[in-house]
């Protein structure tokens, strides 16, 4: 893949999809909208340089100026982190983000659109969105599941947000004909927690494992949807499932007396689990991140050996 005046893909990024090598692509919302500044600006590097140190190039993308872009430098992470007005961009908002020549984080769903056109397979993030809890009233439904319905892209998270409805998500996910696997646990991860009550839709054990199932989505099968894998954050590192679902049902109650809706729900309530766990859920939120890139960089390069890369 080449760069072009609206897709801008770093040489670096560029050069190793053209020659086969394993790169992660990174979502740029978690910069500008989901941590406070430095902690954004810290994670950013950090977790690409997690991807190096498992042997892939990392691919952070993001909307900036109007043109679309595959690769940021550090600049660029800066600019993300630190900007007012940094819009909080799923697929849909792409084109009036290029139309208006503005700047945007790209969600799961916009990262995953921006990843395929530049030939990247994988990609690392936190968690996924998914149906909200009332959505049978307010029909608040993530663009991240109907992206991975038709994006071959496979996104390796700590789950669905917990802040959700898990159940209806992996129903949902079921309906649209998105596998998706839980990496070396029988049970789905609820984010913060390695618990959700729900059992694995299905269970692999390593990245090789993952990767042979990805080789077979997509290259033996022609299958075009996602691949949504949740990874459990580590041990050390979780927040119970039952001291975070009473944080979050109180910051539930708190969003509804506001009346906050649409793209501002998320970021309130993370903000408000946070507030109330002290700032647990943060450091939980950096563990799980890290997690996730270093497994992500070793599913691509399992994937990419299958390929004969």
């Amino acid at each position: 893949m080449t760069s072009s005046p609206t897709l801008v893909v770093t040489p670096e990024v560029a050069d190793a999809v053209g020659s086969g090598r394993p790169v992660v692509a990174l979502e740029s919302t978690i910069i500008s909208h989901g941590m406070p500044y430095p902690t954004n600006v810290e994670m950013a590097r950090e977790v690409e340089r997690i991807v190096r140190d498992h042997g892939a190039v990392p691919a952070t993308i993001a909307a900036l100026e109007g043109r679309c872009h595959v690769g940021l430098d550090d600049a660029q992470l800066e600019q993300l982190a630190t900007a007012d007005g940094v819009v909080k961009a799923t697929t849909r908002d792409l084109p009036w983000l290029v139309a208006t020549g503005s700047t945007g984080a790209t969600t799961v769903a916009a990262t995953m659109r921006l990843a395929a056109l530049a030939g990247i397979k994988v990609f690392a993030t936190g968690g996924i969105g998914g149906v909200h809890r009332g959505a049978a009233t307010t029909m608040d439904v993530s663009a991240d599941l109907t992206e991975l319905a038709s994006t071959p892209v496979a996104v390796v998270s700590a789950g669905v947000k917990s802040i959700l409805d898990i159940g209806l998500t992996l129903e949902r996910l079921e309906t649209l004909g998105v596998p998706v696997i839980v990496h070396a646990s029988d049970e789905f991860p609820s984010f913060y927690s390695r618990h959700s009550g729900f059992p694995a839709p299905r269970r692999l054990d390593s990245p090789a494992a993952i990767a042979a199932h990805l080789h077979a989505t997509w290259d033996v099968l022609g299958l075009t949807t996602g691949v949504s894998i949740a990874n459990p954050i580590p041990v050390a590192d979780e927040i119970p499932a039952h001291e975070i679902g009473r944080v979050i049902d109180e910051a539930l109650a708190e969003l509804d007396a506001f009346g906050i809706v649409g793209q501002d729900v998320t970021p309130f309530l993370l903000a408000k689990v946070v507030e109330r766990t002290e700032g647990r859920s943060l450091a939980a939120n950096l563990a799980l991140v890290r997690h996730n890139a270093a497994v992500a960089a070793q599913v691509a390069v399992a994937y990419t050996a299958l390929l004969g890369g």
